[in-house]
């Protein structure tokens, strides 16, 4: 069972254009009920880097046992995608519900103009 809130190595590749690739940490958004098909939504995670604290859809997590991330990193809102079960690798942990709390509200900006992003 992959579940939300959790962080999983997942294989992003093959990719074209800016999509965000490799083998990386992305953690599990959609709702654990969401879906018939044998996919998750989820958000990538990247290196954190100082100039992210503006961007809007950028959110800071930091190194914790329980996420098994090892670096400073951010989950990238704006990269959110489908992707099959069977691109998992291997879990790494889970997110808190606050940081999946802000990871939503990260997607939402990145889809609904109410939100001034800059």
């Amino acid at each position: 069972m992959i579940s939300q809130g959790e962080i999983w190595n997942i294989q992003l590749d093959p990719t074209i254009g800016q999509e965000i690739g490799k083998s990386r940490p992305c953690i599990v958004v959609s709702h654990n009920s969401a879906g018939a098909l044998r996919l998750r939504i989820i958000v990538p995670i990247t290196a954190w880097k100082p100039y992210y604290t503006e961007v809007p859809w950028m959110v800071k997590i930091a190194p914790e046992e329980a996420n098994g991330l090892h670096k400073e990193s951010s989950a990238d809102a704006f990269q959110v995608k489908s992707v099959s079960l069977d691109r998992f690798v291997q879990k790494l942990g889970s997110v808190t519900p606050q940081q999946l709390s802000a990871i939503h509200t990260a997607i939402a900006k990145t889809l609904n103009s109410k939100y001034n992003l800059y």
